[in-house]
């Protein structure tokens, strides 16, 4: 079985963030309700933005690094900790 590139695992993996994390569910109410472990709401922002940023750089025919990808999936699973230790997830 072959390895997809990492265009194709760039597309993989942002598909999988979107579908492990409801941005449309978590607004603004939600997020921040009193104490919290980092902020999510900017976390969510940082992370949304990098995803659209991603999809568009994909969509002209941008290939990422290996790099760019690891670096994509690192901040994703810190925030989706982030997310699960307020109890947004």
């Amino acid at each position: 079985m072959n390895k997809p590139d990492t265009r194709t695992a760039m597309l993989q993996l942002i598909e999988q963030i979107r579908s492990s994390i409801p941005f449309d569910e978590l607004d603004d109410s939600r997020v921040c309700t009193g104490k919290c472990v980092g902020c999510a709401k900017k976390l969510l922002e940082y992370l949304e933005q990098e995803i659209i940023s991603w999809e568009y750089s994909l969509n002209q025919g941008d290939h990422p690094s290996l790099g760019d990808v690891n670096k994509l999936a690192r901040s994703a699973k810190k925030i989706y900790k982030v997310l699960q230790a307020n109890n947004l997830l």
